[in-house]
């Protein structure tokens, strides 16, 4: 089962930080994903630029309307994600907790669609629950 770690820190962080802190939060990256490629399990993983890059877009009564910045104000913000192929939940928990970004944001773990499982009728395939 796929699952996609999505990770949520304070972005302030990275701008505060000394170069030594980045290049160790970097490494310490690096090392998770040596070990989820290590593993079998990663699929994908991207992190993202600050959310001062980010355009948001909405479309009401057919217009498209563009906001720069992020959707919401948050404390914390998206950063990144991985999607891993685990087991099964308890596993891919397990690599949640080793994300870096976990000792000072959160990572939200949530398992992606299963398109082929929908077409073929098996709604019970295509969105798990925690069960």
């Amino acid at each position: 089962m796929k699952y996609m770690l999505t990770i949520f820190t304070d972005e302030a962080g990275m701008t505060e930080a000394t170069p030594d802190q980045i290049k160790e939060t970097m490494a310490a990256y690096g090392a998770f994903g040596q070990a989820v490629e290590d593993a079998g399990v990663y699929v994908t993983g991207e992190g993202l630029q600050p959310t001062a890059t980010a355009t948001t877009v909405r479309v009401r009564d057919g217009e498209r309307l563009l906001t720069d910045g992020p959707f919401a104000e948050t404390k914390e913000q998206l950063g990144g994600f991985y999607v891993l192929d685990c087991k099964d939940l308890d596993e891919a928990l397990g690599w949640a907790a080793r994300i870096p970004g976990a000792q000072q944001g959160a990572v939200e773990v949530r398992p992606v669609m299963d398109y082929e499982a929908m077409r073929a009728g098996d709604a019970g395939a295509a969105a798990t629950s925690r069960a």
